[in-house]
């Protein structure tokens, strides 16, 4: 009965102690403990297993119980403290919450108080201020009262003067008059409803009304739209009734100024019509002088009666402008065929400089009003920072004699644009393919000139000054484009610069290959040019065709005269692309040109390189034909080398003064001269078989004074010591260093084979069998021997990594002892096999 009583009070105590996973959590973050005994997971058999983890630990067993009843009798203890505390405590909670509510009750009986206090406060304050806010709208609705009253008085007085002064013509006094009631009658706006208001309204209109007809009507007195004009000029009358009208609508002042300058103008539509002969372009200064004239007696007669901020002088001159370019247009339509182009350069010559004398004189303010602004005017920008180097001074004396150094000489800042431009002018628009047809033929004829006169002078004489100079031709093409360009952009910078930039462009590629490409002198083989082939066919001691120096001195010429062009068709395009329109920019496109030019230096270099490079082609031919097997004795370089050497120094110092103005190009030909001459070297070595010992190293030194004359080749025969590029030395190194290596295979023996193969490849690192074969073939070696030379090599070479890019390139790593030793048993067996 006992045991089951205890295993009822265990299961009862369980089921209190389970507790819910947010309970427990909850319990873990208040009183966070690492004790094994508060988990809720608590295993007592896992916890007996650490107290005792092994046999020889239950010697202990008496002192851990002892530890566990004295924390069984602290956590009683304290168990116990905590219930007895707690005894007292829901009497003390009851007791503190009626506190509470006390304290709270007697909290709202004073706010209530307070709120009662204060609305009675609340209450005086009103009633002591009522009588003041009576006061206070009292005097606002009196003030404005009074101040109404005035004005109505001043309405009424000054419509009553307004109407007088208006029968009196007095516009003097009705000019400030009737400013001061129109600003009195805008107070009266929301007083419309009011008949007597509305009455003082309608008759300020009808005063204005009466006003700017009786204006006009005096205008066209004293100026009949006839023509004829009164006897006794201007008076102040009309003086005074400019300065009313501009109180009056708009309208008003408009349709004045509109009558005074057709009367004004009138004159001018006769002088001028169609059929008259000083309406051609011919005479077209008399119409410039005829309007210089009238603002002159405008200026003198009419200057005082109207306003200056009427701008009348401008308007008349801008009317004038507006009248003229119609006027031309349908003029030149009727006699299109009659138009040549001295003719239309003149007459927008004068237009131009007309309009030039507009801006000098007037600001183009009127330009900008409503409905005056002229579709065809520019208005003023602010100009930018120019950094094109093809802009030159245009606003003062252009010199075209000045040619290289007008492109180099700091720029002046561009002037802003002429408000005037085109206000006129762009009426010769669509007759500028006259002009642009006349440059087109000049053009052609100023390069069939080029051509003559450069066959009649021949070409650039070698130690002259004009030797490897850019030609003058050259510098006199582009300053007629200039020329041409300036005044096309004066004219139209729409479509006919397209046009112009169309015939720039073709002149551009004719000048190339009429002038430049035209006259490059001709090698003496097939149009494939010097070829190594070509050139072994001669005959040993022959001597190839070359250039002369004068030929020599023509090639650089060109080539100075294509970078010359280069870059300043770059410069040209750049300009025309900041005269042209926005909107036309991208159709510049000069890229094509500048191809030209590259292609052109291109040929010209390449002409260089071929002409020296044949030249040491027979040197090189009788390398490869000398018996390298018989040679006792290494003395000093070969004749061979001598030859090149000549050559070189022959050449090179006739081409790097001709190209001194141009040091890149200079460096474009050694580079590619040496990337033309190393492989052929090489390919002539490679010919020179059997090689003796002391042959090899009469070669190598070859090779090595070869090398050093290279190496010198920019500053040979120079008198200025000047280092070499470093991109070209390391050509020449690479290249040359190569060549010994290949002598010093040579000079190795060959046995044992191991060690040549593996000196072969440290040295060369070539894994072509060829090159391999060729260097067997320069030892003199039998194809016995070879062949398993061959084998072996084939062994020997590393193996390429894996992946798609291990094709190219071999690695040359050197062999483990254990690959070394397989090798040799292989190579040893492969031996015996043959023998047997």
């Amino acid at each position: 009965m006992m045991e089951e009583d205890e295993l009822e009070f265990v299961e009862d105590l369980d089921a209190i102690l389970h507790l819910s996973p947010e309970v427990q959590l909850a319990i873990e973050q208040v009183f966070p403990s690492q004790d094994p005994l508060d988990r809720a997971d608590f295993n007592a058999v896992e916890y007996i297993n650490t107290l005792f983890p092994t046999e020889q630990s239950l010697a202990n067993i008496d002192e851990v119980v002892n530890k566990i009843r004295l924390k069984i009798r602290r956590l009683d203890d304290n168990i116990r403290t905590v219930v007895r505390g707690q005894t007292n405590v829901g009497q003390d909670g009851r007791q503190a919450l009626e506190e509470a509510q006390k304290a709270i009750q007697q909290l709202f009986g004073k706010i209530k108080d307070i709120k009662d206090k204060a609305e009675k406060s609340e209450q005086m304050v009103k009633e002591i201020t009522r009588d003041i806010k009576q006061l206070d709208h009292a005097k606002r609705h009196l003030t404005t009262s009074i101040t109404t009253l005035n004005h109505l008085h001043m309405l009424a007085g000054g419509v009553d003067s307004l109407e007088a002064m208006t029968r009196k013509r007095q516009y003097g006094e009705v000019a400030n008059l009737l400013q001061g009631v129109v600003n009195v009658l805008e107070h009266f706006q929301k007083y419309m409803g009011i008949p007597q208001i509305r009455q003082l309204s309608e008759r300020v209109k009808a005063a204005q009304s009466e006003l700017g007809t009786q204006i006009l009507a005096d205008f066209e007195e004293a100026f009949p739209s006839q023509g004829s004009k009164r006897t006794g000029g201007p008076s102040i009358v009309l003086r005074d009734a400019c300065l009313v009208a501009n109180v009056l609508d708009p309208r008003i002042k408009q349709e004045i100024i509109k009558k005074f300058i057709r009367q004004h103008l009138s004159e001018y539509l006769v002088l001028f019509q169609e059929n008259q002969d000083v309406a051609w372009l011919d005479k077209i200064d008399r119409r410039y002088a005829w309007i210089k004239r009238q603002l002159v007696d405008y200026e003198e007669k009419y200057g005082r009666m109207f306003p200056e901020e009427w701008c009348m002088t401008e308007r008349i001159a801008v009317e004038f402008c507006h009248i003229t370019r119609t006027e031309l247009a349908k003029l030149m339509r009727t006699r299109a065929r009659e138009i040549e182009v001295k003719l239309l350069l003149f007459a927008i010559q004068r237009t131009t400089n007309f309009e030039g004398l507009l801006a000098k004189r007037f600001t183009g303010s009127t330009l900008r009003q409503l409905g005056a602004l002229c579709p065809y005017t520019k208005l003023p920008e602010t100009p930018l920072e120019p950094t094109n180097p093809f802009l030159e001074d245009e606003s003062g004396d252009d010199n075209a004699s000045e040619k290289d150094e007008d492109l180099d000489r700091p720029k002046k800042p561009k002037a802003p644009d002429n408000p005037f431009h085109g206000i006129i002018s762009k009426c010769f628009e669509p007759h500028l393919y006259v002009y642009i047809e006349s440059q087109d033929k000049n053009l052609g004829e100023l390069i069939d000139r080029f051509v003559a006169d450069f066959r009649a002078q021949g070409p650039p004489k070698s130690g002259t000054e004009e030797g490897g100079a850019v030609l003058p031709s050259c510098a006199d093409l582009f300053v007629y484009y200039k020329k041409c360009m300036v005044q096309c952009s004066q004219l139209s910078t729409g479509e006919p610069m397209i046009a112009l930039a169309t015939i720039f462009q073709k002149y551009l590629r004719e000048y190339a290959w009429k002038i430049l490409s035209g006259n490059l002198p001709k090698t003496s083989t097939n149009s494939g040019g010097l070829t190594i082939t070509s050139l072994l066919k001669e005959k040993e001691g022959s001597e190839v065709a070359k250039f002369t120096m004068d030929e020599l001195c023509l090639i650089c010429s060109v080539l100075s005269t294509a970078e010359y062009c280069l870059a300043t068709t770059q410069q040209l395009e750049e300009k025309l692309k900041e005269k042209v329109d926005a909107s036309l920019m991208e159709r510049i496109n000069l890229t094509g040109e500048m191809d030209t030019f590259s292609t052109v230096i291109s040929n010209s270099i390449q002409l260089l390189v071929q002409d020296l490079d044949s030249a040491c082609d027979p040197a090189l031919t009788a390398m490869s034909k000398m018996p390298w097997q018989s040679v006792e004795h290494v003395g000093d370089q070969s004749p061979y080398v001598t030859s090149v050497i000549m050559h070189i120094k022959q050449n090179v110092p006739i081409i790097r003064d001709n190209l001194a103005a141009t040091r890149k190009y200079f460096t474009q030909f050694c580079i590619k001269f040496t990337n033309s001459f190393i492989p052929k070297f090489i390919n002539h070595l490679f010919r020179c078989k059997p090689i003796s010992m002391v042959g090899a190293e009469q070669l190598l030194l070859d090779t090595h004074s070869l090398k050093t004359v290279l190496l010198d080749l920019p500053s040979i025969g120079s008198q200025v010591l000047r280092k070499a590029p470093a991109s070209y030395t390391k050509i020449v190194v690479k290249g040359m260093t190569r060549a010994e290596m290949i002598l010093k295979v040579v000079m190795a023996p060959h046995e044992p084979l191991v060690v040549f193969v593996d000196n072969y490849i440290k040295l060369l690192a070539d894994g072509n069998p060829e090159t391999f074969q060729k260097i067997l073939d320069m030892k003199g070696l039998k194809r016995s021997e070879q062949n398993s030379m061959l084998e072996l090599f084939r062994q020997r070479l590393p193996t390429p990594p894996s992946g798609p890019d291990s094709a190219p390139s071999l690695s040359f790593s050197a062999p483990t002892p254990e690959q070394e030793s397989s090798r040799i048993r292989k190579l040893e067996k492969l031996i015996k096999k043959r023998i047997q």
